[in-house]
């Protein structure tokens, strides 16, 4: 079954105990991690994502949309994040991030901007664990979720296939019932979700209509 992830920053962090506790029934947290710099945005750090680990065990995955991803690695691990996901654009030319966040006991995950071709990402894919779509440009949650990006997830989904690889597919932007059906029947795996979970009253409801989406 589809996994859902809803994107911790639509919740209210006046109660992001209370936040983290309403979500309990997903599969995961994703944390959006953003450097004012990547991106034209300012988010958390680690010292959230740590606040977040001490009070769930579902498993967390940091998107870490900063510069200079390499230097922060064992910082988001120590902090508990399971999955560290660093940007295509950030990282060069060298796999070698994806080793050095595997040896830290971590799952790597990569991912890339929408003005980004699927294909740049092809010689990475055997390095990482997550293969994640950017269907809106990174920097502010709550925006449209760009159609085009079901073509990207087919392109890449039909990759993995033609190349054996094992990673997953996640989408990341606008995600609602409106398209997650779609999403997933262009090859997602996992949908990362804010406003249309962190923005319902039943959050419960609103995870496993996501999951049965088609």
């Amino acid at each position: 079954m589809t996994q859902v992830f809803p994107s911790l920053l639509a919740a209210d962090f006046l109660r992001l105990a209370n936040e983290v506790a309403s979500i309990s029934m997903a599969d995961g947290i994703h944390l959006d991690i953003m450097d004012g710099v990547f991106v034209p945005n300012i988010s958390f750090g680690p010292g959230v994502v740590e606040a977040v680990r001490r009070v769930t065990r579902l498993p967390l995955h940091s998107h870490l949309m900063i510069v200079e991803p390499w230097k922060y690695l064992e910082r988001f691990k120590a902090a508990g994040s399971d999955l560290i996901t660093v940007h295509l654009e950030t990282i060069g030319s060298s796999p070698k991030i994806f080793d050095d966040i595997k040896k830290l006991d971590a799952q790597a995950g990569l991912t890339f901007n929408p003005d980004t071709s699927v294909s740049a990402s092809y010689a990475f894919l055997p390095f990482v664990d997550q293969a994640l779509i950017m269907s809106v440009f990174p920097g502010f949650g709550g925006q449209k979720f760009l159609p085009e990006s079901l073509a990207r997830i087919e392109e890449l989904a039909e990759h993995r296939e033609r190349e054996g690889l094992s990673f997953s597919i996640a989408i990341d932007g606008g995600i609602g019932r409106s398209n997650a059906g779609a999403a997933i029947s262009a090859g997602a795996d996992l949908l990362v979700a804010g406003t249309s979970v962190f923005g319902a009253v039943d959050r419960a409801k609103a995870i496993d209509e996501l999951r049965a989406a088609t």
